[in-house]
């Protein structure tokens, strides 16, 4: 078994280029969510990867308004304390399932915390303040005179700058992917 655990949380698929570039990095990766959404062993966030992960990833099946059986059946896969925490939960489960999860975090774990762009602002979730945390702030992206969602691999490529940081022990940063400010009316 790898040496470092990871739990992602995040909409199927969503957070799949993190868990597939951990993986590549020799971590034991659990992802709870609503669907199976299996990680392609070639492929590490929409790149084909030369060699296959010497990690793994795990999938549990989850549901975010049941958080205390999310973090049980997260903590039976995970084998472990975590070491690393990136959670992209939509508000209304948010606080509840970080809570129910924050007794599988090791005591000096990083997180990753991503938001929209209408994330709130400044510090990180009570349930984590004891974790040095980096916060992503997901925008858009002006395109001339339109705008348009980020892509997913925009999307994986902002959230692995935030990993690479929780892991290198860097200060606290808030990263923002593409334009945070109010989308412009058309």
């Amino acid at each position: 078994m790898s040496s470092h655990r990871a739990l992602i949380l995040g909409g199927t698929g969503m957070l799949s280029g993190v868990a597939g570039w951990l993986a590549g990095q020799d971590w034991h990766v659990v992802v709870p969510s609503r669907r199976y959404c299996p990680i392609p062993v070639d492929e590490v966030h929409g790149r084909v990867s030369a060699e296959p992960p010497r990690g793994r990833v795990r999938w549990v099946e989850a549901r975010w308004e049941r958080p205390e059986r999310l973090a049980q059946d997260a903590a039976r896969a995970l084998g472990g304390p975590t070491d690393l925490l990136v959670s992209w939960v939509h508000s209304a489960y948010r606080v509840p399932v970080l809570n129910a999860v924050t007794g599988l975090l090791a005591e000096d774990a990083p997180v990753v915390e991503v938001h929209g762009d209408s994330g709130p602002p400044g510090e990180p979730e009570p349930a984590l303040s004891g974790h040095p945390t980096q916060r992503v702030v997901l925008g858009y992206v002006r395109e001339g005179t339109s705008t348009r969602w980020l892509t997913h691999a925009e999307i994986v490529d902002g959230v692995l700058v935030a990993v690479r940081r929780a892991l290198a022990d860097r200060p606290l940063t808030e990263h923002h992917v593409g334009e945070t400010a109010p989308r412009p009316a058309h």
